[in-house]
């Protein structure tokens, strides 16, 4: 009971507006004490030291990187102008580049929480600036996010298919055709919404003279060095994710030479920025980590999982279920340490239910993406407010967030409904 009301005490000091690490780590310290004592406390500079040591996350402060040089060299404003001029006249075109820009960011990262940082600090800033629908803008961002985990390359999809046994190159392919589902999806409810409410398209009487499409396209060619500095080394096998990332930060720095951007003082902002930003969200991660930690000790997580998964149900009720576990426990938990609870345990239940498994871990990946979007513990929010213009608060994200849920949701039922969505594309490679 105790660790109950210290979860309620969580979300009321996020609804105060305590610093989200700080209210985690107070949080943390109440529930060891409560669990323990004082000798549990011995948990926390292990899990500290383990969180900035993994490897995976170092995509997390570079990814940050790259996005403070576009935002401080100005070339995000180059982008906004030139898909204006590309575009015309298309309804909410400042918003249609946002979904454009997400499902391109979660090709190069691969991580929701960089993709939601990155866009806050970016495209987010800057539509906000160009007087844009705070809570239309930080719901693309946070859809965008989630679909970084989705669409390949992405490490989660690499653990996930080294713990179930299952193709990795085949679960990766399965990615591609539900995020590009989600994208699409987005963008009618864009059109859909400014079409029922006018007023919320940033457009509308912009009178900032359009140049040729022409020269807008060869102004967009230097972005071209940032997507194949990230993506295309991937794909070439030369470079590892993180490697890729890395050379995604000298693929920024290369465009903002081309755009005579590049300065002294720029690139000192850009690295006090992303300091800052990358501390903050490693320090989650930890205090997320803690938090996992003293679940399972607790005995709560595997109580949790014991009661659905020993249910006597048809297999459609128990894939419900079993989608919904991985969807509330992705609010609080650590994707990673998720996964390597929930994977065990679900393995043997594909055979025994007749589901496949490419259909099978793609919805549970979408569901590891939801989760980290969902109010009020999803960390994706958190690493959005922690990036986005003050004018944006974090209830303004939690709002923001419900409409691309269920948009998020309704792919799932598609690819549950068509599973050709998930296994047409590894059939054909």
């Amino acid at each position: 009971m105790p660790i109950y009301a210290g979860g309620v005490l969580l979300f009321a000091l996020f609804l105060l507006g305590v610093p989200v690490f700080a209210a985690f780590f107070g949080f943390n310290i109440f529930a060891a004490l409560t669990l323990m004592g004082p000798q549990m406390l011995s948990i926390f500079s292990a899990s500290i030291l383990d969180t900035v040591t993994t490897s995976e996350l170092v995509t997390v402060p570079l990814f940050i990187l790259l996005g403070e040089l576009l935002f401080r060299s100005g070339c995000i404003t180059i982008l906004f102008d030139a898909v204006d001029d590309i575009v015309g006249r298309v309804r909410g075109r400042q918003y249609v580049i946002v979904v454009l820009i997400s499902v391109l960011l979660g090709a190069l990262s691969g991580s929701a929480i960089a993709v939601a940082a990155m866009l806050g600090r970016t495209v987010m800033a800057e539509g906000v600036e160009r007087g844009g629908d705070k809570h239309l803008l930080s719901g693309l961002v946070l859809g965008g996010a989630c679909l970084a985990p989705i669409i390949p390359p992405s490490f989660l999809v690499v653990l996930i298919g080294m713990l179930s046994g299952t193709s990795i190159s085949a679960l990766l392919a399965a990615g591609v055709l539900p995020g590009i589902v989600a994208g699409v999806l987005f963008f009618f409810y864009i059109q859909v919404l400014l079409w029922r409410d006018p007023s919320r398209d940033i457009t509308r009487g912009n009178d900032r003279p359009r140049g040729p499409v022409w020269k807008a396209v060869l102004s967009l060619l230097p972005f071209s060095i940032v997507i194949f500095a990230v993506l295309g080394l991937i794909l070439l096998g030369v470079a590892t994710p993180n490697e890729s990332a890395a050379c995604g930060v000298f693929g920024a720095l290369a465009v903002a030479a081309i755009y005579r951007k590049l300065s002294a003082s720029m690139l000192v902002e850009a690295l006090k920025g992303s300091i800052l930003m990358s501390s903050m969200i490693l320090l989650i991660m930890a205090a997320s980590k803690i938090l996992t930690q003293l679940m399972a000790f607790s005995g709560l997580t595997n109580d949790l999982v014991a009661v659905f998964t020993a249910l006597d149900l048809p297999a459609v009720a128990v894939l419900v279920l079993l989608m919904l576990i991985p969807f509330v426990l992705c609010m609080f938990l650590d994707q990673i340490a998720l996964m390597l609870i929930l994977i065990p345990i679900y393995k043997p239940l594909l055979v025994t239910f007749g589901f496949d498994p490419l259909v099978f871990w793609t919805l549970f990946l979408l569901n590891l993406t939801l989760g980290a979007i969902t109010p009020p513990f999803g960390y994706a929010l958190f690493a959005l407010s922690a990036s986005s213009p003050r004018a944006v608060g974090l209830r303004d994200i939690y709002a923001a967030s419900w409409p691309f849920i269920g948009l998020i949701v309704l792919t799932l039922v598609l690819v549950w409904a068509f599973p050709p969505l998930a296994t047409w594309l590894p059939s054909r490679l």
